[in-house]
């Protein structure tokens, strides 16, 4: 649909790739219809594509007490304050998949604080913030309101590490200028 290019690195052919990465991009674009952008313009480096989508998975995808949708909460929030265009329009159409909401990726990218969310979401988006913007300000009080929301140690430790893991993946996609896929602008809008 546009003419501008995905990242400005180079894009490594699908099969000049090892065969671990061109596998997991193609289980990827089986199951969603297309490949997102991020796989390829990290497959530039395939110790690092492993790396991070290793740790990504370790994050996003295991039990936790935190829901899938809550996870990208966290992103698509975070993603918005680090200014981050690739994280924000694809996590936030995971999040609307994953809520069956096409509305709160929106509400929550635009400012979390307004979006028809519950005080328990709220108050991980907050503490989720603070990791992302000022770390260093983290103290007891905030393990403590996040205790009287219900959260175990384990859920905050998976806030803190989704929030901070997306920093440096917000901070990767917009040092390489990686553009989000058309396709992501209208996953999870309509039923």
């Amino acid at each position: 649909m546009n003419d501008f290019p995905m990242s400005r690195f180079p894009i490594p052919s699908l099969d000049t790739l090892p065969a671990d990465i061109r596998e997991r991009i193609q289980a990827v674009q089986e199951k969603s219809g297309f490949i997102p952008n991020v796989f390829l313009a990290l497959a530039h480096r395939p110790d690092e594509f492993r790396a991070f989508f290793a740790y990504h998975d370790a994050l996003m995808e295991k039990p936790s007490g935190l829901s899938k949708a809550e996870r990208e909460m966290i992103v698509v929030a975070t993603s918005n304050a680090n200014q981050c265009h690739y994280c924000v329009i694809a996590h936030g159409a995971i999040l609307r998949i994953r809520a069956k909401n096409p509305l709160l990726a929106d509400q929550i990218a635009v400012n979390y604080r307004k979006a028809d969310i519950s005080p328990r979401q709220r108050a991980m988006l907050d503490f989720a913030m603070k990791v992302s913007q000022a770390a260093y300000e983290v103290n007891e009080s905030d393990y403590k309101l996040l205790y009287e929301h219900g959260f175990s140690d384990e859920d905050i430790w998976d806030i803190g590490a989704v929030a901070a893991f997306f920093g440096m993946s917000n901070r990767m996609a917009n040092m390489l200028s990686l553009r989000a896929n058309d396709e992501f602008y209208q996953l999870g809008r309509t039923s």
